[in-house]
């Protein structure tokens, strides 16, 4: 309205005006504080599925960590503290929001949270901000910087650094061209309903910025390990152990053999080899006296501008006679339930050996077994050899291998794992599938059946891999934004349908229209 001298009418007009404008306000401020707190609901469910998957992923690191300290426990200390940040946000943030409703009966009669001045009371003070506001921009701040601080110096997190900065930034916002402080814009003069709302969203980035964290953690460590800086040399002698007198004959190769990596030089025990092919460096040399005898050297080759080199230490013994059994897992130093498990079994020297252990039997040519423990109730096997020498003598050794079940499942949607965002018509052609992840066997699952559940309607109990008509009925109820759960996967082995297998884990899918 404009300022200066007005008459009575105009001034009536104006105020008129301003009832009417306030009348519609009134008529609209229910469905907006409904609104308001319907919003407030779905982002509670999203919080408990995100803070699910974030602890599934702590607890598979953590059983990583046992597997494989070295690698993984470094990787663990840093998700851990992140967690920890997180929680200790989040808990701060639950009993504010407890705090604020202490005296609201019915929580979900969020018409009556219409009022500001419980969080405008508890922010602010004459005109400024109040203890407990600091207090709340103070943990606010606390969190993104102790973010930043534990990644800030991680290579390829730069991005998220960004989105932690912007998200959580409490920077003065800038209205009709004055600076205004973030906490009052954001805050202040709001109905109670819709701060806790805020602050529920806030959770959300928080448990959304805790899962990006870990995420982003897996795939570098998983782009690490696929870096040929990581990879080690290994010397593969044609037979474990030599005669006095005979030449040495074996191949260096890399952990991962590339038919495609050419070497640019290599040096072993001082000599330049030239006889390289395939990824693989072809060694043959006098094998040298009776004794351990070690083999040093050096692979280089070139990785985009730069020379990486790989260090060459092994070790072989000279033998004057075989002496002992040599048993190697192909696969893995345990033999696990439900599968063939191959196995090579030689005597160094010996052509022909005899092999026993319950389960155990001959695949193929000499030296070729498989083992299968699957009706085995021991946790632990033994393979007995025995061979004869050239001279008649005969030889025998055994050795014990840890029997192991095949680990737990995990459920999937279109092939993919977790936490999956889809679209409905994609979600109701899909397959519903199960994979054994980093299980060094590739084995076939077949799901047999599972159940499929849409917030706030019943669970269906699904038969085969795919939604059936009850399923896709209920999917198309769903809102967008909704996730689907999709669990108690039923899963067998296509080539052991017998085997019982642990309890696959489900699989979210948050519709995406």
């Amino acid at each position: 309205m404009a300022s200066g001298k007005q008459s009575p009418r105009q001034k009536m007009i104006n105020l008129m005006y301003l009832v009417f404008i306030a009348m519609l306000a009134l008529n609209m401020s229910k469905e907006v504080l409904t609104a308001f707190g319907l919003m407030n609901e779905k982002l509670s469910e999203s919080n408990t599925t995100t803070a699910q998957r974030n602890n599934a992923f702590l607890a598979g690191l953590e059983e990583k960590v046992g597997e494989q300290p070295a690698k993984y426990a470094p990787l663990k200390e840093k998700a851990d503290k992140i967690h920890v940040l997180s929680e200790d946000f989040n808990s701060y943030l639950e009993t504010l929001k407890s705090d604020l409703l202490a005296d609201v009966e019915d929580k979900t009669e969020y018409e009556e949270m219409d009022k500001s001045n419980q969080l405008d009371e508890l922010f602010f003070q004459s005109g400024r901000i109040s203890p407990k506001g600091q207090e709340f921009l103070d943990k606010l701040n606390g969190y993104k910087n102790g973010v930043v601080s534990i990644i800030g110096n991680e290579k390829g997190f730069e991005k998220i650094v960004q989105n932690v900065q912007a998200e959580f930034s409490t920077e003065p916002v800038k209205v009709d061209g004055a600076n205004v402080e973030w906490l009052k814009y954001r805050y202040e003069g709001f109905p109670l309903v819709a701060s806790i709302t805020q602050l529920t969203q806030t959770q959300a980035d928080v448990k959304t910025t805790e899962s990006e964290i870990l995420s982003a953690m897996l795939s570098g460590q998983l782009q690490s390990e696929v870096s040929l800086t990581n990879y080690e040399a290994i010397v593969v002698p044609s037979k474990t152990a030599f005669f006095s007198g005979e030449n040495f004959k074996g191949k260096v190769v890399l952990g991962r053999v590339d038919n495609t990596l050419k070497f640019d030089n290599v040096v072993v025990n001082g000599r330049k080899v030239e006889s390289s092919q395939a990824g693989q460096v072809v060694l043959d040399f006098p094998a040298g006296n009776v004794g351990e005898q070690e083999i040093k050297g050096e692979i280089q080759f070139k990785e985009g501008d730069s020379i990486v080199k790989i260090p060459i230490s092994s070790s072989y013994a000279v033998i004057p006679k075989p002496n002992s059994a040599v048993i190697s897992a192909d696969k893995m130093n345990v033999v696990y339930r439900g599968v063939q498990n191959p196995m090579t079994i030689s005597i160094p020297g010996v052509g022909s050996v005899t092999a026993n252990a319950p389960g155990l039997r001959q695949a193929g040519g000499a030296g070729n077994y498989m083992m299968d423990v699957t009706t085995l109730q021991a946790r632990e096997v033994t393979i007995s050899v025995s061979g004869k020498l050239p001279g008649g003598e005969t030889v025998s050794d055994k050795k014990s291998f840890r029997v192991k079940d095949i680990p737990r499942p995990v459920g999937t949607i279109r092939g993919e794992d977790g936490s999956v965002k889809m679209q409905r018509n994609s979600l109701e052609i899909s397959e519903v599938g199960a994979i054994l992840p980093d299980f060094d066997f590739e084995l076939a699952l077949r799901v047999t059946g599972f159940s499929f559940k849409v917030s706030g309607q019943p669970t269906i109990k699904v038969n085969g891999g795919r939604l059936d008509a009850s399923a896709k009925a209920a999917l198309r109820r769903a809102g967008r934004g909704e996730t689907i759960q999709i669990f108690d996967i039923e899963a067998q082995l296509a080539t052991n349908s017998g085997y019982k297998l642990k309890k696959v884990s489900p699989v979210f899918v948050e519709l995406t229209n």
